[in-house]
């Protein structure tokens, strides 16, 4: 019997498209949350400890404090639901932001990265959130789900660097350091959210991962999901595209800055630049999504290699000519951010649809944190590298990593079998 097509009354009491606006709307808040406090936070570590150049360790605290919350944050998913692992991971970020304006206020650098640690928590609950949605999608338009809930973190990306004087301007006028004034605005953005997602519905017969664990299925931590994932080309493959994607673009988006600088570029250039880049991350994951249900994640993980190839192309271009064009980094960092776009939805369903449930969520906490931590070591990576080879060999050094992720597609393509996904599930079966 044909099903009568979903009517907008009836779609506002479905829970889960209810579940999946709260989630659209919790990622525009959290989106607004970090931007605001990213933008001033190198300048902010510098004025808080008084010595230059120590501007990055504020953004690599911030993505050690998501790999450490990623983990925590899925067991709490197996154990209670989706629902309260998401508002404990915005509130964890909301209480860091609280002690950056405490570490602002006495001058302490040392509690402001204590304070960033757990500003990442914000950052590990955004990626979290890709999952949910596909769990409170309709069968076929998992990945569609997902890209819209990223694409939502263009709103928040875009604003929060924009709040950047406003804040300073509230800040002053509470008494605050004006540079510590946006975490205001992180602090408001994540307190909404963690209310958006508190008011998430629990669905009956409903548990992350979709389908439900068989009854004999054992517990499984994160890093026995990650031992039992790397028996399956299929599972490395994804695997490697959400990690080696994250760190490639890392790496290469956080050191354009810094080369366009050293080649006498005005700040307004750079920040034209990297808000293209930020476009390319999270403007086209709809279409992206859509691509994956109507084709295969396989499909979109390798559309997102070549947009790789392409930007590492033109930046190692752009660093070998001697001086930086505009024009050139600019379209160099948009097929960055497009590609990370690309592997990350098409990884991240890839991920899913190769791995049994029961050790879905675990697996998915132990990728996200392997992605934050390698992001991390190759970001801190990169600086020296740009001061032996400068942008072009950033660039290598990145493709290098972009070989690795090939061949783990190429393995997959070549050993791909229906019986990938068994093949876990009866090793998981033996691990207890």
């Amino acid at each position: 019997m044909t099903q009568p097509a979903t009517t907008p009354s009836r779609a506002v009491h479905d829970p889960t498209f209810a579940n999946r606006m709260r989630l659209v709307a919790a990622q525009l808040l959290c989106g607004v949350g970090i931007a605001s406090g990213v933008a001033v936070g190198g300048v902010l570590a510098e004025k808080l400890s008084g010595v230059m150049g120590v501007a990055g360790f504020a953004q690599t605290a911030s993505i050690v404090g998501a790999g450490l919350m990623a983990i925590p944050l899925a067991r709490l998913a197996v154990r209670h639901g989706r629902r309260w692992s998401l508002t404990l991971g915005f509130t964890t970020a909301a209480v860091g932001a609280v002690l950056i304006l405490i570490a602002a206020a006495t001058d302490q650098f040392w509690l402001y990265l204590v304070a960033m640690v757990l500003f990442g928590s914000g950052t590990a609950t955004n990626l979290q959130s890709r999952y949910a949605a596909m769990e409170f999608s309709r069968p076929g338009a998992e990945a569609r789900s997902m890209s819209i809930v990223l694409w939502a973190t263009t709103v928040g990306s875009i604003a929060g660097p924009n709040l950047s004087a406003p804040g300073a301007a509230v800040g002053t006028a509470f008494g605050l350091m004006p540079l510590s004034g946006p975490y205001l605005f992180s602090l408001v953005g994540f307190v909404l959210a963690a209310v958006v997602t508190l008011g998430i519905r629990p669905l009956a017969g409903h548990r992350p991962g979709n389908d439900p664990a068989p009854a004999d299925a054992p517990s499984v931590g994160a890093l026995s999901a990650l031992h039992l994932a790397l028996r399956a080309p299929q599972a490395v493959f994804a695997i490697a595209c959400i990690v080696a994607g994250q760190m490639m673009m890392t790496a290469v988006m956080v050191m354009t800055p810094v080369s366009m600088n050293n080649d006498g570029m005005s700040l307004e250039i750079v920040g034209i630049v990297i808000s293209v880049h930020i476009v390319g991350m999270y403007a086209a994951s709809p279409v992206f999504g859509w691509l994956t249900d109507k084709t295969s994640p396989q499909t979109v993980a390798w559309l997102g290699a070549a947009l790789f190839v392409c930007s590492f192309a033109l930046g190692a271009w752009d660093g070998a000519s001697g001086h930086s064009a505009m024009p050139r980094l600019m379209v160099a960092l948009l097929l960055l951010g497009l590609g990370w776009s690309a592997c990350l939805i098409g990884g991240s369903a890839m991920l899913v649809e190769s791995v049994p449930a029961h050790i879905r969520v675990p697996l998915q906490g132990g990728v996200d944190a392997s992605m934050n931590f390698g992001a991390a070591a190759l970001g801190a990576l990169a600086g020296p590298v740009l001061a032996l080879g400068g942008f072009f060999a950033v660039n290598v050094m990145a493709a290098v990593v972009l070989a690795a992720l090939v061949g783990a597609g190429i393995r997959a393509a070549v050993r791909r079998s229906a019986g990938a996904a068994g093949t876990i599930e009866a090793a998981a079966a033996r691990e207890d």
